[in-house]
């Protein structure tokens, strides 16, 4: 319920934002189809629809969900190699895009580097003690500082252990960490890769526009997604 409400929020605010391009019918501002629609990729789709059932028959059976989208991936991966072997492989390296895996694995390793110096302390004694709705707010706001300071990854590995196991705070950092990144590029991996998707094809985003964006949904999702699991918490008798 409480991601149902944050990107309703989110919609709402996009609706707003794009309020006057949205007012222009798609055919009058010239982005109407230049031609006939490509045909739907069957396999592709199908893969996808097998792929879901297969999270939600896994789980019960202790399938981790990474084994059933590797498997999902690997068909999709072998049709192509079946069909143009070398034309697909030299693809496939080249959209696994080693730097930015580098890039990944780099973070993973400057975690523990940043968490255990004086970054880490500065934070743990940023971390409110507090378990009442500013408590969570402020808590969830520190999540969406840090994800956009260090990526939302980084984020969630030093704050998660911090605030202990009880179920409010870490549910604030992960409203923090999820919906924070929204602010800037750097915020989420899908946000890195997105801007470099759109950079390749000559279409990189307004920065401006993306920053003002941000500001707005970051901020009312943070009030809601906080405000909706401060009344669960107070509902469930949790904390």
């Amino acid at each position: 319920m409480l991601q149902q409400l944050v990107i309703a929020v989110e919609y709402v605010v996009f609706r707003w934002f794009f309020r006057d391009d949205l007012a222009v019918p798609a055919h009058a501002a010239g982005n109407g189809p230049a031609g006939p629609l490509p045909a739907a990729p069957r396999l592709a789709l199908a893969v996808l629809a097998a792929t879901l059932v297969g999270f939600v028959v896994g789980e019960p059976l202790g399938v981790h969900p990474a084994w059933v989208a590797a498997a999902g991936g690997l068909v999709l991966v072998a049709r192509g190699l079946v069909a143009r072997p070398w034309a697909e492989a030299r693809r496939l390296a080249a959209a696994a895009n080693p730097a930015f895996l580098a890039f990944v694995l780099a973070l993973a390793v400057v975690v523990r580097a940043v968490r255990t110096g004086p970054v880490g302390s500065l934070v743990e004694r940023l971390v409110p003690g507090s378990r009442g709705f500013l408590g969570l707010l402020a808590l969830a706001a520190l999540a969406a500082v840090l994800a956009n300071v260090l990526n939302n990854l980084p984020a969630t590995l030093m704050l998660v252990p911090l605030v202990g196991p009880a179920p409010g705070p870490v549910l604030a950092v992960l409203v923090g960490v999820n919906v924070g990144p929204n602010l800037t590029y750097v915020g989420s991996l899908a946000t890195l890769l997105w801007r470099q998707i759109l950079h390749d094809r000559d279409h990189p985003p307004a920065t401006g526009e993306f920053l003002r964006l941000g500001a707005v949904t970051v901020t009312a999702g943070l009030l809601v997604g906080v405000a909706a699991l401060w009344l669960g918490l107070r509902l469930s008798g949790t904390s």
